[in-house]
């Protein structure tokens, strides 16, 4: 069974805000707001007539107007034309300027609202769960090809560290022949010098 909606409004900046929803709690997530401004005194249950009609006929969205103007609610409304008149913050209470007062929305129309709205949150839930879905196998593919880096790297890494181990062994292989050699023409050049000073004094 739909729940029956509501019509709630508060002010951001420059604009008025609206919506239809079935509680204050899903009426601040579409406004995306973290403190609760019910309580707080900056958001309360509309009982203006044209502002419950405008939001019934769009469930869940987010309308504006510019703020302490009566201008209807729409999705896309302009910016205040006298920002003289724009009052720093949500007032705690501002007087509807509509002399329609508490004029109930009939059964049908209320009833259609809440079903509506419950079919656009479903649709809703499921372009978050799409999009978290596809967010959750980009970070899965990103992990995979990060972590095919990371062992090719290591592998690389690896391979170098054991061929340069592997030449470092060459290396002290040559010089402990270069040595060797070093130390074997030292003696034979000492005795071949010493033959040529024998054969040179005789």
């Amino acid at each position: 069974m739909s729940r029956k909606l509501k019509t709630y409004t508060t002010s951001a900046g420059f604009f008025d805000l609206a919506v239809a929803a079935p509680s204050m709690k899903a009426a601040l997530e579409a406004w995306g707001s973290k403190n609760n401004l019910f309580h707080q005194g900056f958001a309360k249950v509309s009982d203006d007539l044209g502002v419950i009609k405008a939001t019934m006929a769009k469930p869940g969205i987010v309308l504006r107007r510019p703020v302490g103007t009566s201008a209807p609610f729409t999705e896309h409304a302009s910016l205040p034309r006298n920002f003289a008149n724009v009052v720093e913050g949500p007032p705690k209470h501002r007087p509807s300027t509509s002399t329609q007062y508490a004029l109930p929305v009939d059964g049908k129309t209320a009833h259609e609202a809440a079903a509506r709205y419950e079919r656009e949150q479903k649709q809703r839930d499921r372009e978050t769960k799409r999009e978290q879905a596809a967010l959750a196998k980009e970070q899965a593919r990103r992990e995979r090809a990060i972590a095919t880096a990371e062992q090719a790297l290591e592998a690389a890494s690896r391979a170098h560290k054991e061929k340069a181990t592997e030449l470092e062994e060459a290396r002290a292989k040559l010089d402990r022949k270069l040595e060797a050699e070093n130390e074997r023409w030292a003696e034979q050049q000492e005795r071949l010098e010493e033959a040529l000073r024998r054969a040179r004094s005789d």
